[in-house]
């Protein structure tokens, strides 16, 4: 974000008057005393996520949420978020390559952050994306959220699982994978 976030939104102009959010990389160099600061990709998105596994650690993959119009979701009476405020794209990153693959839902459909879940929690051997990234779809057409899954190593590919969920979950709404819980 190019400017603080505040959480009262209103008045205010939201999250991104000053800009959308973008994907930037910060990295601190505690032996020299310096950071520095890398623009990865300028396209607005929001939600960036890793492989749990490699979070704190060197990774070459993340999954972030196209941003549309985050600025707009504070200004809304109720506080919910409208979904013209998201996209209907989820990114994967190669942190290593530069390079980004891109999953496109229907024209109207919203989507959050997508969270990565590896096929085999107990393997330190596997690839990085050796596994599936869930993320929340609003679909319109059933006025309900679907919970999408990807194949992380095939993410434009179509969906491994679409669960029709009964009723709507907020969007902007985070999640989180527990293993065995």
């Amino acid at each position: 974000m190019p400017a603080p976030m505040h959480v009262e939104g209103r008045d205010n102009g939201g999250p991104s008057a000053d800009g959308t959010p973008a994907l930037d990389r910060w990295t601190i160099d505690l032996a020299h005393g310096k950071v520095r600061h890398q623009r990865l990709d300028d396209r607005p998105q929001e939600f960036p996520r890793v492989n749990e596994a490699m979070v704190a650690h060197r990774h070459r993959y993340a999954y972030s949420a196209s941003a549309a119009e985050m600025w707009r979701a504070y200004g809304t009476v109720d506080g919910v978020p409208p979904d013209g405020s998201f996209s209907n794209t989820l990114i994967k990153h190669d942190m290593l390559r530069g390079t980004t693959q891109v999953h496109r839902f229907p024209k109207d459909a919203a989507t959050s952050e997508a969270v990565f879940v590896p096929s085999r929690p107990e393997s330190t051997s596997a690839a990085e994306d050796d596994g599936y990234t869930l993320a929340y779809v609003h679909n319109p057409e059933r006025g309900a959220s679907d919970l999408v899954i990807l194949s992380a190593q095939d993410f434009t590919g179509r969906p491994v699982a679409r669960i029709h969920l009964p009723g709507r979950v907020p969007l902007g709404f985070h999640g989180s994978w527990v293993p065995d819980a």
